[in-house]
């Protein structure tokens, strides 16, 4: 935990000026900062008015995922509606159900709007403002109203929510089949509960999308500035095409849910550039993620890694072959560690090698949990996983892979 906590440190700080907390704790509004390439996709920062009107402490809301305030009554569909908006790295404005701490439920407007970096254009948050709805429930057979604007976060695992046994599942299942199943089995239910009451929603008057908008505008401003004064700049809009060394937010949500340490690398582009890092390989090298993303992995070697092994890599690389390595690399701090490396070609959709996948096992470490698989057999499991997750993408939403 104390590891994550680190990588939301880091979010912040490495992106804005020290004192981007406290101009946000200015505002009065409820609202949330999520970082989409955090293993879990975790809030970041939590607003005054979002702990007081939920019942939560900081230490309570930061680290998790948005999911944990919903319930019971939550709509599926408007939760599919996020999780896609979420895909697509666009706005949302949705009427949703949430829950307090004390268990009560309430209904907000949920506007999330993503932040996106001016040099790159890649997603660095998503910025949701929660509206509490005060007007009088309008009866509803869906029980949400979606109005013209749209809004996101990670839906990946819903409390009351089916979750999916295995890996495949999770990470391979489409949005867009999985909110055809949702509406196909709400359609069900409501023609078997006739009779019943039908559940009330409320509908989000206009000055409460007026004021979600404006929230939204003044804390992009607020984030906007601070990232000016560290020279690492975030605009409302994609300020220039993603680059192909860019991964989409979704895809990054999905890799998040590997658990080992891993790096994915482009080949496509000059000096192949490390383009994902999981939490896990950060914590094995002790660098944070800006020091990593675009730079080749050779910064791991050191004065004595062995040149053979590093020849053995570029030619399995070459050759679009797999391989397996002991190799001497070198953390953040210049200690040094026995890296039980597999490398693998990783291939999308219509067959093209995407990526390389290196996988990483520190020699002799005895915190790695292994669910009694030997360590070949890890780093298989690992490298079957960013598979399904790039193939799975690369069918719809990644097309510059294809």
């Amino acid at each position: 935990m104390a590891s994550q906590l680190l990588l939301i440190e880091q979010s912040f700080n490495s992106r804005y000026s020290v004192d981007v907390r406290e101009a946000l704790d200015e505002f009065s509004e409820s609202f949330t900062i999520t970082d989409p390439s955090i293993s879990g996709h975790p809030i970041v920062f939590a607003s005054r008015g979002f702990l007081k009107m939920s019942g939560y402490s900081k230490d309570e809301v930061i680290g998790q995922n948005g999911r944990a305030f919903q319930g019971p009554r939550t709509n599926r569909r408007s939760v599919m509606e996020i999780r896609e908006a979420i895909r697509e790295e666009r706005p949302i404005q949705v009427n949703l159900l949430n829950y307090r701490k004390d268990g009560t439920p309430f209904w907000m407007l949920f506007h999330m709007s993503p932040v996106f970096c001016k040099k790159d254009g890649r997603v660095t948050h998503f910025v949701g403002v929660q509206v509490p709805i005060s007007r009088k429930p309008r009866r509803s057979v869906s029980g949400i109203e979606r109005s013209s604007v749209d809004l996101s976060e990670d839906g990946s695992r819903l409390r009351g929510d089916i979750l999916f046994g295995s890996c495949r599942r999770e990470v391979c299942s489409d949005t867009l089949v999985e909110l055809g199943r949702v509406l196909a089995i709400e359609s069900v239910l409501d023609s078997d509960s006739r009779g019943l009451d039908i559940e009330e929603s409320c509908e989000a008057s206009d000055v409460d999308k007026r004021r979600a908008a404006t929230a939204i505008n003044n804390i992009l401003s607020v984030l906007t500035l601070h990232s000016e004064l560290t020279g690492r700049l975030v605009c409302e809009k994609r300020c220039s095409l993603p680059e192909q060394s860019l991964l989409s937010s979704s895809l990054n949500i999905s890799l998040g849910r590997i658990k080992q340490s891993f790096v994915l690398t482009d080949p496509h582009l000059a000096d192949m550039p490390i383009v994902y890092a999981s939490d896990a390989f950060l914590r094995l090298t002790g660098y944070a993620r800006h020091e990593v993303l675009g730079f080749n992995c050779r910064f791991l070697s050191g004065v004595d890694t062995d040149s053979l092994t590093l020849n053995r890599i570029k030619e399995s690389i070459r050759n679009e072959q797999a391989c397996t390595v002991r190799i001497l690399n070198y953390r953040k701090d210049k200690s040094s560690f026995w890296n039980f490396l597999h490398i693998s070609p990783v291939r999308n959709a219509s067959g093209k090698i995407a990526y390389f996948v290196g996988v990483q096992m520190e020699e002799g470490c005895k915190n790695q949990d292994g669910h009694g698989l030997s360590p070949e057999k890890r780093q298989l499991s690992a490298v079957g996983a960013v598979r399904v997750a790039v193939r799975s993408l690369s069918m719809g939403a990644d097309p510059s892979k294809s």
